[in-house]
């Protein structure tokens, strides 16, 4: 089929917003790209003359297309090894310009962590009406479901992503000096007894390596055991050689290990009221493809 001009002009002005949808539904890159990618392959064969309001139809696609993604990501995280993080991406100045670079900035990795935790059709009802506020008849339309359902379905979502939000995040000033110090912990030229007063006492820590680097099955809770773990981690011998550096993720200040293959792992911090809550961390390699080097 001929791929008209208006298809590809009326397409190319949502995309972001399309791209922005997926990757709150399904928390990875490559899964929202496709999710594009199909959405485009639809809107092709559409006639154009009987949508009213492209946005919302190309919305509305795309939510689907994410949802039969996201149950195939159920069956592949059944047999995931240890916990799932959402998939970061570089949204430093020296990173690529770009639709997901403009997404990631303004998706927290703490909301797709929050989603994450929701169903399916929770997490798309709240995508479609809080984050795009598309009336409940049009993502009811979308979900398959009645209205009242998704009023329902919406409600539930708003009011865990409410109670699991950070109470108080840090300003950027303080977030950016508490990951300064990790890092320097990280790299030996401060004693990591100095990361202590700004741990939480329930601080959790979170690993995701999915099987293919060394990593926590399980969460890690409380500062002795957080502090051990991370001692232990770095006086592997392996891990000697790493360089670390700061870089910034989804508009959050983190931290880079660069070995001699590339990036090892990224680091971030969960800061509310000036202290540590939770520390992320993902060595899956599969998971770093959209991080650059600064």
């Amino acid at each position: 089929m001929v791929r008209g001009d208006r298809h590809v002009d009326v397409f190319e002005e949502h995309r972001g917003v399309l791209l922005g949808a997926a990757y709150r539904v399904l928390g990875t890159v490559q899964d929202s790209e496709d999710a594009v990618q199909e959405t485009w392959l639809r809107w092709t064969g559409v006639d154009l003359n009987e949508v009213r309001d492209p946005r919302s139809y190309l919305l509305k696609a795309v939510t689907r297309v994410a949802l039969n993604i996201a149950r195939t990501q159920h069956r592949r995280r059944e047999e995931y090894p240890g916990p799932w993080l959402p998939e970061p991406v570089s949204t430093d100045a020296e990173s690529e310009p770009g639709h997901i670079a403009e997404v990631a900035d303004e998706v927290s990795l703490a909301l797709l962590v929050v989603l994450e935790s929701l169903t399916d059709l929770e997490r798309a009802a709240f995508v479609l009406r809080e984050a795009f506020g598309l009336p409940y008849s049009e993502v009811a339309d979308a979900l398959g479901r009645s209205e009242a359902s998704v009023r329902q379905l919406a409600g539930r979502a708003r009011g865990a992503v409410q109670a699991r939000a950070p109470r108080q995040s840090a300003d950027p000033d303080t977030h950016r000096e508490v990951t300064r110090l990790f890092l320097a912990a990280a790299e030996g030229s401060v004693p990591l007894e100095e990361v202590v007063p700004v741990l939480a006492p329930d601080v959790v820590l979170t690993t995701d390596a999915g099987g293919r680097a060394k990593a926590a099955l399980k969460p890690i809770t409380g500062t002795a055991k957080v502090l051990r773990f991370i001692a232990g981690v770095l006086a592997k011998p392996e891990n000697a050689s790493l360089r670390w550096q700061t870089c910034e993720v989804n508009g959050i200040p983190a931290f880079l290990a660069r070995g001699k293959h590339g990036i090892d792992s990224v680091s971030w911090l969960e800061v509310e009221d000036g202290v540590v809550t939770g520390i992320q961390v993902i060595r899956n390699p599969d998971k770093l493809g959209a991080l650059r080097l600064p």
